[in-house]
């Protein structure tokens, strides 16, 4: 196809993957090392936070979260290459999916556990 005489890119730019070159058809190493720097980070900047009195006690578990949710995105950005672009819909579509598999399960299961407790003698 072509536009004006021109022809259309095989992959737009700002839909790719952070690491991915345009006339790559796979991720290279620099966007496995990048990754890999990216998860080293966070996992020391948990045991900070965890180990030293930087935030607030009660605000621990809170950034704990926040790291773990920032490790969450750089292992599908960096390893398993999810991006925006439209190849990667039905990818998103199944991790959409078992996410809330994963939350109807754990919040079925914190329910029941309450009602038990609050029904036994």
């Amino acid at each position: 196809m072509s536009v004006a005489g021109r022809p259309l890119p095989e992959r737009i730019p700002a839909e790719r993957t952070p690491g991915v070159e345009v006339e790559e058809s796979r991720a290279g190493v620099v966007s496995y090392t990048v990754g890999f720097g990216f998860a080293v980070i966070l996992t020391v900047m948990s045991f900070v936070v965890a180990q030293t009195d930087l935030l607030w006690a009660p605000g621990i578990a809170v950034g704990l979260v926040v790291l773990a949710f920032a490790q969450i995105g750089v292992h599908l950005v960096f390893f398993l290459h999810m991006g925006t672009g439209s190849d990667n819909t039905n990818n998103i579509l199944a991790l959409t999916y078992g996410v809330w598999i994963v939350f109807l399960v754990l919040t079925g299961s914190c329910w029941i556990m309450v009602n038990l407790s609050a029904n036994m003698l």
